[in-house]
């Protein structure tokens, strides 16, 4: 987690604004505290090369994945419209054993100015309150579409709004393990519902800003979008948003019915709860599975809208399964809640 790779991949802000390059970012740092480092992609891992939860951290660079797909659309949508139940699923089976997990905790305080004195990665991912990665390539929005000193207020108003957005998702940052499923879904609620507050900051001020432009405006703005796509598209394969976001569910999510069985030996009143929160789980991944965005949005304004609807989705969806698994778990015996706790680290044992 303290690699120069890694640290110098996080202090440069400009690679950061490549979805490709987060996706790696993601994909190392999830794999970092994994069975001590060794390399394989994971049964969680998201269809676009990236991962859902990086240890104890849900959803490395959310802003960044909001930010993308509203401003320049699609192409830039594949990393945010990736989450989804396979998330939950991940949150409830996590692939982290605790040994695991401990390779995420932030270094030890070494002195000013040593080797050691790095800082929290995992913080680092979750967001920064920094204009200049929070904030938007004004520059370069200038040039394209030359405001007039009301637009150019509005642009303001719009940038400082993305800076609080970043604030508020920073915020939600982990700050301890969660070593039981209760706790992962509920710092997964907790990780939606500030993302829901950021997009609720920033709408307002992306939709003034985008309403003051003339038609000519909005052209040179979504061309400048269409350039930042197709200077990604050329080192990647795209994935369409419906692709991205409704996948086949891989054998690996499949509920482990037998496994849980075999492990906890419900009684007849939590088989009942166990049952519950199956039942909760398919209604879950039904209902993201329908919120899937079937085509690109045209404008900014209507692609946030989109982010914000599905993010409410994914909150409902969220305390859907984490109201069945507290029931569940709760009936649980301590050795019957390490018994299912198991259940993710061991399969991704097999799979490695």
């Amino acid at each position: 987690m303290n690699s120069r790779a890694l640290s110098r991949t996080l202090r440069n802000t400009a690679a950061l604004r490549n979805p490709n390059i987060r996706a790696r970012v993601a994909a190392g740092a999830a794999m970092a505290g994994w069975y001590y480092g060794r390399t394989g992609s994971g049964w969680w891992q998201h269809s676009n090369g990236g991962y859902g939860w990086v240890g104890p951290l849900f959803w490395p660079f959310a802003y960044f994945d909001i930010y993308d797909y509203a401003i320049w659309g699609s192409g830039f949508g594949a990393p945010f419209w990736g989450y989804g139940y396979d998330d939950i699923y991940a949150g409830m089976f996590a692939p982290y054993a605790y040994d695991d997990l401990a390779g995420y905790l932030p270094p030890r305080v070494a002195a000013p100015g040593t080797p050691d004195a790095a800082p929290d990665r995992l913080a680092q991912m979750c967001g920064d309150d920094s204009r200049d990665i929070a904030g938007l390539p004004i520059d370069r929005i200038l040039q394209a579409i030359e405001p007039t000193e009301t637009q150019r207020a509005a642009l303001d108003e719009f940038a400082n709004a993305s800076v609080t957005a970043a604030q508020t998702i920073k915020a939600a940052c982990p700050t301890r393990l969660s070593l039981t499923a209760p706790s992962r879904l509920a710092s997964m609620q907790q990780r939606i519902e500030a993302m829901i507050a950021a997009v609720a900051t920033v709408q307002p001020s992306l939709d003034k800003f985008y309403s003051l432009l003339n038609d000519d405006q909005k052209v040179r703005l979504n061309a400048l979008g269409e350039e930042q796509r197709r200077r990604i598209a050329a080192r990647r394969h795209d994935r369409s948003l419906a692709q991205s976001c409704d996948v086949a569910q891989p054998a690996a999510l499949k509920w482990p019915a037998e496994e849980v069985d075999a492990r906890l030996r419900p009684t007849d009143s939590q088989r009942a709860s166990l049952v519950a929160l199956q039942d909760a789980s398919a209604r879950a991944a039904d209902m993201l599975k329908t919120s899937c965005q079937a085509g690109d949005a045209i404008t900014p304004p209507a692609r946030l809208a989109a982010v914000g609807k599905r993010l409410d989705t994914m909150l409902q969806a969220v305390k859907l399964v984490r109201s069945a698994l507290d029931d569940f778990y709760g009936s649980l015996s301590d050795e019957q809640k390490a018994q299912f706790e198991a259940i993710g680290p061991q399969r991704s044992a097999l799979s490695d």
